[in-house]
């Protein structure tokens, strides 16, 4: 297949996509659905979004596809990798995964981590039900990932198998120009217990690049899974991700958000609370400046009794960039006793700085608790001139209120969680390269974060037992 702009995708692309992919009839006839399905939506589905939305920033003519890029990285991408040698891990380079590393002990204990592809010779009943649960008519770019897919990744977690060190998914758009549309997975079976740490990279491109994701996460009963996604792309690129989670009896996922790259930022999550005890804690992090643009959307569905579930976002904008925060509490019938809060702030530091938040509640039965809340607010003078008293220049007194704003999010993050985020903030304010790497300011940063994460338990238990 030639390189092909989306604004140009036809039918017969989607199905030379399926031909050289030597898929089965089934995943073909999956694909045409979809695709007239993503042909008939707007960008944006819901008209109470629709004057808010930029997924339009996005240039379909610029956007190109290829089955195969080119299975290489781009070179400020190589520290990084290099670290992660001997961890479990899988590198994405465009639509090629570039390389695998899982540890033969786990390999024995039933731990899978491979391309969508293998996944589909090797689970494909599972795929194929996980794929076609999948709903194409509730947004534009889900029906284009299940029409267009070109790469993914699929990891399945064995029943009871506790994972004492993180899962490290690398994703990367090609350094040959070329976008990636990719199907990801992520299953973990009964009473397992995992954390997976997503980072999604893109190098300065003289065109827009897009790495667009459709993540399906099924927590099953019992499990404990705990995600952290980094996105932290150039500003050439932009970066769509759905990612629909199933969390069922007594499972619990925690997903910590972090979002600081790429010209525009389409995330989208919807929670299904789907068993008696079902648990979603997310924490979301937002840093723009230039003209960066975020359309963040949190969607907690309480399906069963004694469900709980929780949203915070915090957004932190600069020069002319924005947010959007939408977010959605769906009480069903039958799922009383259930908890649920939702929340969405922002501080702008300039005043061409630009948020909105749209939180709501749709509640369908009695005996619940839900709360949503929004906030928007320029920087406060009166606290920029306190630190100026103390002699802080405005850049000084903004990072530390910067850093007082994010704390209370970032609170409940284990401390290197806490050390990255910081370590990708410091990087974006001195304009470097917003790539994770373990250098001499990082290893600061984690001292720091480490003692004072082993100070706050302390405290806390002095004065318990004072």
């Amino acid at each position: 297949m030639q390189s092909l702009a989306l604004s140009t995708i036809t039918t017969s692309a989607v199905d030379e996509i399926s031909a050289l992919k030597k898929e089965p009839e089934w995943l073909k006839q999956f694909r045409k659905n979809s695709f007239a399905i993503y042909e008939s939506l707007p960008a944006e589905v819901s008209p109470l979004y629709n004057k808010y939305t930029d997924a339009k920033r996005m240039n379909p003519a610029e956007v190109s596809l290829v089955s195969d890029s080119q299975n290489a990285i781009f070179d400020a991408l190589s520290p990084r990798l290099a670290e992660l040698e001997k961890e479990i891990h899988i590198i994405q380079a465009g639509t090629n995964i570039f390389r695998v590393h899982i540890p033969e002990d786990l390999k024995s204990k039933g731990l899978v981590i491979c391309s969508i592809y293998d996944a589909i010779q090797t689970h494909g009943d599972l795929v194929k039900k996980i794929l076609e649960g999948s709903d194409p008519k509730e947004d534009k770019y889900t029906a284009l990932n299940n029409a267009a897919f070109n790469s993914g990744i699929f990891i399945k977690i064995p029943k009871n198998l506790i994972l004492d060190k993180p899962i490290h998914i690398v994703s990367s758009v090609s350094p040959d120009g070329t976008s990636t549309i990719s199907k990801n997975i992520i299953i973990s079976e009964q009473s397992s217990k995992a954390s997976v740490v997503q980072e999604l990279y893109a190098p300065k491109g003289a065109h827009q690049q897009a790495y667009l994701e459709l993540l399906t996460i099924d927590a099953q009963a019992n499990s404990n899974l705990s995600i952290t996604t980094f996105q932290a792309m150039d500003q050439s690129a932009v970066s769509f991700s759905t990612r629909n989670c199933t969390i069922s009896q007594d499972a619990k996922i925690t997903w910590y958000l972090g979002l600081f790259g790429s010209l525009l930022s389409r995330y989208r999550t919807n929670y299904y609370l789907d068993g008696v005890g079902a648990n979603a804690e997310d924490a979301e992090i937002v840093f723009g400046d230039n003209e960066q643009s975020f359309d963040i959307s949190a969607n907690l569905i309480h399906r069963k009794q004694s469900t709980e579930g929780k949203v915070v976002q915090r957004s932190v904008l600069r020069n002319k960039s924005k947010s959007l925060f939408k977010g959605m509490i769906k009480i069903l019938e039958g799922a009383s006793q259930s908890k649920s809060f939702l929340s969405g702030r922002s501080i702008l530091l300039d005043k061409d700085a630009k948020s909105d938040s749209i939180p709501g509640l749709e509640i369908l039965t009695n005996d619940v608790k839900a709360t949503h809340s929004a906030s928007v607010a320029q920087v406060d003078e009166e606290q920029i001139f306190y630190l100026g008293c103390r002699c802080l220049d405005r850049a000084e007194a903004e990072r530390i209120i910067v850093e007082g704003f994010m704390e209370p999010v970032s609170r409940s993050m284990s401390y290197q969680v806490r050390a990255w985020i910081a370590y990708l903030i410091e990087s974006k304010w001195a304009g470097k390269d917003l790539v994770l790497k373990s250098d001499e300011n990082l290893r600061a940063i984690v001292e720091v974060e480490e003692v004072r994460y082993k100070e706050a338990d302390q405290l806390g238990t002095h004065y318990k037992y004072r």
